[in-house]
């Protein structure tokens, strides 16, 4: 079977809109505020591939094991809303001078999910396929997560344009879009919850 590159675009596009990878970068820059450069790199790959893996798994198995467990796209999104919530409030009120300790995980919990692979990647993904197939939602699942590695990889780049007293500033406001997209999660998932009733 060619490539068909319309089919490419019709499934990339979706998917590069709903991980938002640029809107990402503020938070991602928030959460790995004073890590050592070795620590943050391997930090982007651990939420590279956690995305990745979980975006497969839910890819061939999200359905099944959605409704093997009764959870809902939006019981998803309220607790992934939770999580980015807690770590929000901790980075805004208790967030010291010192750096992040390299064996503080957040690599999958919050960075690979859900801010790279959240409720909304993951519907995209099964639409994905009911319309292209699955072939195209994994390439374009790859191709958008090469994408995510190569943007956080290289965003120390604007760190160092804003300098040490701006980058401090910008996690702090970081932090708060941090919050309010986690109470836009919580408030989306429970109004939909809310609706169905």
């Amino acid at each position: 079977m060619p490539f068909d590159f319309k089919i490419f675009l019709l499934s990339f596009i979706p998917l590069f809109v709903a991980i938002d990878v640029l809107g990402v970068v503020p938070l991602f820059v928030s959460l790995t505020d004073g890590m050592m450069p070795k620590a943050k790199k391997t930090l982007i790959t651990e939420a590279t591939l956690a995305a990745l893996g979980v975006s497969v798994v839910f890819l061939f198995g999200g359905r099944m094991i959605f409704n093997y467990l009764g959870i809902t796209e939006n019981d998803f999104r309220v607790g992934g809303g939770i999580v980015l919530l807690v770590l929000a409030v901790y980075d805004l009120l208790f967030a010291s001078d010192s750096p992040r300790k390299p064996q503080t995980s957040i690599g999958v919990v919050p960075l690979g999910i859900p801010l790279i692979i959240g409720p909304a990647a993951l519907t995209t993904l099964l639409i994905i396929v009911d319309t292209h197939g699955y072939i195209a939602a994994v390439v374009a699942l790859f191709v958008n997560l090469l994408f995510v590695w190569l943007i956080f990889r290289y965003s120390s780049h604007v760190t160092k344009l804003m300098g040490e007293a701006g980058s401090k500033a910008f996690s702090k406001v970081a932090a708060l879009f941090m919050a309010a997209i986690a109470i836009m999660m919580i408030r989306v998932g429970l109004t939909a919850m809310i609706a169905a009733k």
